[in-house]
């Protein structure tokens, strides 16, 4: 239950799948979100053998995993920022998709979509720390600490998948909605700044502390 609550709130993993289910359709969206997944079973494993719980201790190590993770967000926000301002500038947009515009969101595949998901989860050292700081709660007095781990953290990962997929369900729903011009392009600069602003938040956060 708790796994499935922190799934639910909304974050990068939310906002990208949704992102990427209305540029590419059902099957990049569902690729994004299996590559999220497969990210947090990655950082169940590591944390399941110790290396998130190091990571958390060498600070350097620590901090230059949040900054690629943070300047990941902005690049991905920035992307989305610039698409919105390039179909605003075409006269007409309000009314048929541009050309350029079309063109943007036609190269993103199933593959490109499940690597951004992937690295967005892989960048996010949080995730390890989820596991590091909240799995050892949960798990049985006398098991195996490393069985337990991944055990847990492949439970976790199946409820991250079933939740962005169902995500991807119900943006497919109303993917015609969500494609005409006006809201396609008031969806990239909302995802694209709250992208950029997660990242931005993530990197002074990271200075600061």
């Amino acid at each position: 239950m708790f796994a499935l609550l922190m799934t639910m709130t909304p974050g990068p993993d939310t906002l990208l799948v949704l992102r990427n289910c209305v540029r590419g359709g059902r099957r990049s969206g569902a690729a994004t979100a299996l590559g999220a997944a497969l990210g947090s079973l990655a950082w169940a494993a590591a944390a399941a053998v110790g290396l998130a719980a190091a990571l958390q201790r060498w600070d350097a190590a620590f901090t230059v995993v949040r900054l690629a993770g943070a300047a990941y967000l902005v690049v991905l926000g920035g992307q989305a920022l610039w698409a919105h301002r390039r179909s605003a500038a075409v006269p007409g947009a309000g009314a048929e998709p541009a050309a350029e515009e079309a063109a943007d969101r036609a190269p993103l595949g199933p593959v490109r979509a499940f690597r951004q998901g992937l690295l967005s989860c892989l960048l996010n050292p949080k995730v390890g720390i989820f596991f590091v700081a909240v799995v050892p709660q949960f798990l049985p007095e006398g098991h195996s600490v490393l069985g337990g781990t991944l055990l847990l953290g492949a439970l976790d990962a199946v409820i991250a998948a079933g939740w962005l997929l169902l995500v991807v369900v119900c943006a497919g729903r109303l993917l015609e909605r969500l494609r005409r011009p006006r809201v396609h392009r008031t969806l990239e600069r909302t995802t694209g700044g709250v992208l950029v602003a997660l990242g931005v938040g993530t990197a002074a956060e990271t200075v600061a502390g």
